[in-house]
């Protein structure tokens, strides 16, 4: 019976292997995006633009590293193929990025909500969209 659920387990990890690994280190770049706002703005008092900013870097440097040898399993064959994939995973994070500061300034520094508990539902969304854009624009398969 336990090997049963073992190989059904197996088979559903292979058959989504790439949606469990975005979850899971798309769930560990969101830590790494709140831990790290937390330190800029409450061990550092940085405001919530240049926090929620900082945050953005440390986890965009994270998530490219994590998503490129492990989700998506990338394999750039040219240094101008790996720049190519670096400005467009960059680029596609800084829309997301810039979404991210948008949320923060107006939901705490206008509407004064809890800026942690903003910083996880803006992640929410900025996860969703990361994968979107990873999947169809940056990490994309090349037909064969």
């Amino acid at each position: 019976m336990l090997k049963r659920v073992l190989e059904y387990c197996m088979c559903i990890y292979f058959k989504y292997k790439e949606v469990i690994l975005y979850l899971v280190f798309g769930g560990l770049t969101t830590l790494v995006n709140i831990v790290s706002y937390a330190v800029f703005a409450r061990v550092l008092n940085m405001d919530t633009v240049a926090g929620t900013s900082g945050a953005w870097l440390v986890s965009v440097i994270f998530a490219y590293i994590t998503n490129k040898i492990f989700v998506f399993e990338s394999r750039t064959d040219t240094f101008a193929l790996l720049v190519k994939e670096c400005v467009s995973f960059f680029g596609c994070r800084l829309a997301t990025g810039i979404m991210d500061v948008a949320v923060m300034y107006l939901s705490v520094d206008l509407l004064h909500f809890n800026d942690i508990v903003m910083k996880i539902v803006s992640n929410v969304f900025v996860v969703i969209l990361n994968y979107i854009f990873s999947k169809l624009f940056i990490f994309k398969k090349e037909e064969a």
